[in-house]
């Protein structure tokens, strides 16, 4: 099983990269679609965050994920409450999807806070780290048309590590500046460099 993990800045094309690498044959699953699986009503992460933050994150009796994250984008404090009810959650949820693959199975792990979660993360033993990095101005515009306001995107981007800490990590930058083709011709090089001959031998 090769195990990688992708991670970048909100904005810097995380999700992109991970359909070209399911193209090519990885199996990938997402940080964040984990979170939203563990706070829906019913799990024990949605009891524990309604019981912290109260009822006002609730919209008809489900968690707003935008009402908590304007919380906890504001409050450092707040955010360290919510990491530690959901990150347990998550990466149980993760170990139990690993575990249904096969042993020749490549994964991807789309994991946005990696390098702020790197102590947490370490007995995972990714055999790569791959890290896109994009300038603030080109990932501010994604958001944008993501349909995040301006102010909102310069606020996640500053609540998150620097470029400079997440290569501290990183085994692979890849520049996501481009096009898609770009990216994907980016990719495929890397997966040829260091996938193929792993499933091939």
């Amino acid at each position: 099983m090769i195990l990688i993990a992708l991670t970048g800045g909100i904005g810097s094309g995380k999700s992109r990269a991970a359909a070209i690498l399911e193209e090519f044959g990885a199996h990938s699953i997402s940080a964040d679609t984990l979170a939203r699986e563990a706070l829906e009503r019913g799990e024990n992460g949605y009891n524990e965050v309604v019981a912290h933050f109260g009822d006002a994150i609730l919209n008809e009796g489900q968690i707003d994920r935008k009402k908590l994250a304007e919380i906890v984008f504001s409050d450092s404090k707040q955010l360290e409450v919510l990491e530690s009810i959901t990150h347990p959650l998550i990466r149980a949820k993760f170990l139990s999807e690993t575990r249904a693959l096969s042993e020749n199975s490549v994964i991807v792990y789309e994991i946005p806070l990696l390098a702020e979660s790197i102590s947490r993360q370490k007995n995972l033993d990714f055999n790569h780290v791959i890290v896109l990095e994009s300038n603030p101005e080109i990932r501010i515009a994604r958001l944008i048309e993501r349909g995040m306001s301006s102010k909102d995107a310069q606020l996640r981007i500053a609540k998150q590590h620097s470029d400079e800490k997440r290569r501290m990590v990183a085994t692979h930058l890849i520049n996501n500046e481009g096009s898609l083709e770009e990216l994907k011709n980016e990719l495929s090089d890397w997966w040829s460099k260091f996938i193929s001959p792993e499933i091939n031998k």
